[in-house]
């Protein structure tokens, strides 16, 4: 019989591919955010239609439908990132092209999956559009998009090594095996702590002002549960169209599906946020 446990070395090799590509990615993604512009957009749109790619790989669409359903949703999802960066303040009209997309591809899906494959265009372009319409905040952007990065990195972070460490009872068994109390708890800490600490160092060292007081505080614990739920959510979906991992681009993550989850959540939740709450003073 088969031991099903995974050697020491793999696991080990696992681990080292986890913390290498993702401290790559991170570099990659401050760097970027750091530059913003046309080059932040085209990151962000990018990743959206890699997202929307591995969307219908989950939902089981063929090869050759799958195709041609990806090129039309990818063009509506260029188009709203484009509107993002075009639009001065935040503007949920950006979305309309990729509305557009949706209705076309749902059209087109198997009967069985429309509105499951529709809804996969706007899914992936809430990750194009919206880091763009915050990014373009000259005044508050880059903090909002370091927030943003804190709440969800450190969530992460700390909650798998949280998690590894000191085990115990199991989250959610029937939706994601692995994830513990204790990861959950050190996560939401380490999300919290470290988006707060973010936003004061930015304010106290080179002047960058954002949101303060209870509703910094606010969205900030808010935030890093829905950085938890979105992960959570992501799983559930997984596992409801039978699927492991959303796709294999990643060595030691997965899919870009598997890494952008909280962050997408987290992205809605803080844009809806500063649509209700107005841009920080």
């Amino acid at each position: 019989m088969t031991d099903a446990t995974p050697p020491a070395p793999q696991r080990f090799s696992e681990l080292f591919l986890r913390v290498v590509f993702g401290l790559l990615m991170a570099i990659a993604a401050l760097a970027i955010a750091m530059a913003g512009d046309s080059l932040f957009t085209l990151f962000w749109t990018v990743a959206a239609i890699a997202v929307f790619r591995e969307w219908l790989s989950l939902m089981g669409v063929t090869k050759n439908r799958a195709l041609l359903l990806w090129l039309i949703g990818s063009i509506g999802i260029v188009f709203s990132g484009a509107l993002a960066e075009l639009s001065e303040s935040l503007d949920p009209t950006s979305l309309w092209p990729s509305l557009a997309g949706a209705v076309v591809v749902a059209l087109l899906a198997p009967a069985e999956r429309r509105w499951w494959v529709g809804a996969g265009v706007l899914y992936a372009a809430i990750i194009a559009v919206v880091p763009t319409d915050l990014r373009g905040d000259v005044a508050h952007g880059l903090v909002a998009i370091l927030w943003l990065f804190a709440v969800v990195w450190l969530s992460d972070v700390v909650a798998y090594f949280t998690g590894r460490t000191f085990g115990g009872p199991k989250l959610w068994p029937a939706v994601s095996p692995k994830k513990t109390w204790s990861g959950a708890i050190g996560g939401f800490i380490g999300g919290v702590a470290g988006a707060l600490l973010i936003v004061h160092g930015m304010a106290s060292v080179f002047g960058f002002g954002w949101y303060r007081g209870p509703a910094l505080i606010g969205l900030t614990l808010v935030g890093a549960i829905v950085s938890q739920a979105g992960d959570l959510s992501e799983s559930a979906l997984k596992r409801y169209f039978g699927v492991k991992d959303s796709g294999h681009l990643i060595p030691g993550h997965g899919g870009v599906m598997d890494r952008l989850d909280s962050f997408w959540a987290v992205a809605l939740f803080l844009y809806l946020s500063v649509l209700v709450l107005g841009p920080p003073q």
